[in-house]
């Protein structure tokens, strides 16, 4: 099942930002989200000109998360909240300030856990949140939704080996709702699965990758 939707989603404490088309694909829009959590709001993804405001009355910010370098030149620091990548794409997202960067598999407070995937980008992390009802999965642009499909981005600076490595582990992890950085305009945001169904489309994306296609 497939969710489309703005500010507050169909995952209750999860709220998305207003799409912004992505520069260098115009069929595509990109969405910041803020999950609201008893331990501190987090905000997952950059994108451009992020007004607070568009998550309504959530609260205020206690971190910021990027998926991988790429999104440091699609957004600007928000005042006063600290921003986190991994270490191997510090360099990439340099014209942001990093507060810290890690380089490992971690756990926050319980229910936000960091889970590194290089290859799309030495850094790729995705995020898994269980909100104790579901257990979503962000995982930037390493998986996106493009006509309602789980595509990959094998870019020419990307290391095809160490993507589908990762995607091997993505396929051990339970989840039961995506949440990429990109989707095509105007479709969904959001897919709701479940892990059998999300085992199987990794699946399938790993066999095209060694094929040798790029998404």
């Amino acid at each position: 099942m497939t969710v489309t939707t703005t500010a507050q989603t169909s995952i209750p404490g999860l709220l998305a930002s207003e799409p912004r088309p992505l520069p260098f694909g115009t069929s595509l829009e990109v969405r910041a989200y803020l999950l609201e959590r008893d331990a501190g709001n987090v905000l997952v993804y950059s994108v451009p000109d992020l007004d607070v405001s568009e998550f309504g009355d959530a609260g205020p910010i206690a971190r910021a998360y990027l998926s991988h370098g790429h999104e440091a030149g699609q957004g600007a620091d928000l005042p006063g909240v600290p921003l986190f990548v991994h270490e191997a794409d510090r360099a990439i997202a340099a014209q942001r300030h990093i507060r810290g960067a890690f380089s490992y598999r971690h756990t926050i407070d319980g229910d936000f856990e960091a889970i590194p995937i290089p290859g799309h980008t030495p850094g790729a992390t995705a995020y898994l949140w269980d909100t104790g009802e579901r257990r979503l999965l962000f995982t930037g642009d390493s998986i996106y939704l493009r006509d309602g499909e789980w595509k990959a981005a094998v870019l020419g600076s990307s290391d095809r080996a160490s993507y589908i490595d990762s995607l091997e582990k993505l396929r051990q992890v339970e989840f039961d709702v995506l949440v990429p950085w990109l989707a095509t305009e105007g479709e969904p945001i959001l897919d709701v699965t479940t892990p059998a169904e999300a085992r199987r489309r990794i699946e399938a994306m790993i066999e095209r990758l060694r094929a040798g296609a790029d998404r």
